[in-house]
């Protein structure tokens, strides 16, 4: 499959904005209380999305990293406003009913997640087909969860009735409670369709959204860790394998002559001449020696037997 079929793929299927990743979720409970509502306000996203991709994606060589979410803005804000005054032009009554949801497509978090995740980082073409295909998923959810509502809780579908005569429309799916209904009952169905996929020993597909991480059970390894880790890992050094639990490697122990810190040696020990120091000098410690020792405890002995001797004598 070539890059731009994979970006159509991934947007309609693979990463749905809204049975997926489940993002703009203001605007889809909100004005999908008819098929043709959800039809026009996902058609709206799908220009603006496509178009500001294709212009970050072109500039985003010239934009720098600590102002892109302002510029941004100010770019998905252009193409806003050139749509909502053609809209007005042209469609005025759809314009009328989806009323302030089209000026809140300058902050949608898809076209602002697309925008952070895929085109800021990607070439200008598979950037612009990534908006496509998001838009177009979007679309998709938006005009299904309208559809359905319409038809329970009108008897119509796209204006024209097709429920029989004795129909009684199901009002609360016209309400806000009957868009959450909807909507969990179309992600149960998907989310049935991948888990029998998942058994039948098909591979699991990852959700990038453009980068190497799995968006469904990424903690921080996504996005954020493209724009702010990788600058700090330039500034910090590298652990090293003997590091501390602060991650403060141990500093390694120098050579008095390597490192260059002046220590004081130690004061040598001189003798008593040298030193000039007056003072007794210590008796030097001699070791015992037995045999001489031996000896003369001997003649001790022999001594006392004969001065014992004498004064016996002398007694007498």
């Amino acid at each position: 499959m070539n890059k731009a079929g994979e970006r159509l793929y991934n947007g309609l299927v693979k990463e749905n904005p809204t049975f997926v990743l489940m993002l703009g979720m203001c605007p889809t409970l909100a004005v999908t209380t008819s098929a043709m509502n959800g039809l026009g306000m996902g058609l709206t996203t799908m220009v603006v999305l496509s178009l500001s991709n294709l212009f970050i994606s072109l500039l985003r060589r010239v934009i720098p990293d600590r102002v892109r979410i302002p510029a941004f803005i100010v770019v998905i804000a252009s193409f806003v406003t050139v749509v909502q005054l053609l809209l007005e032009a042209y469609l005025p009554a759809l314009n009328k009913s989806l009323g302030v949801y089209i000026p809140l497509i300058v902050v949608n978090c898809i076209i602002l997640g697309r925008a952070e995740s895929y085109a800021y980082s990607n070439p200008p073409i598979p950037s612009l087909f990534d908006g496509i295909g998001m838009g177009l998923g979007f679309s998709f959810a938006l005009t299904c969860i309208g559809a359905f509502r319409e038809l329970l809780g009108a008897g119509k579908l796209f204006g024209a009735a097709l429920m029989p005569e004795g129909f009684e429309p199901i009002r609360i799916f016209g309400q806000a409670p009957g868009a959450f209904f909807v909507l969990a009952m179309l992600v149960a169905v998907q989310n049935a369709v991948r888990n029998r996929r998942k058994k039948a020993g098909k591979p699991y597909e990852k959700i990038g959204s453009g980068c190497s991480e799995d968006c469904m059970n990424c903690s921080d390894q996504g996005c954020t860790r493209r724009f702010y880790d990788a600058g700090a890992a330039e500034k910090k050094p590298v652990r090293q394998p003997g590091s501390t639990a602060q991650g403060k490697a141990p500093r390694p122990v120098q050579k008095q002559a390597e490192s260059g810190i002046q220590r004081k040696a130690p004061r040598p020990v001189q003798k008593q001449a040298e030193s000039g120091i007056q003072g007794k000098a210590p008796k030097p410690v001699q070791k015992p020696d037995r045999a001489v020792n031996g000896k003369k405890e001997r003649l001790a002995q022999k001594q006392t037997e004969f001065e014992y001797i004498d004064l016996d004598k002398e007694e007498k």
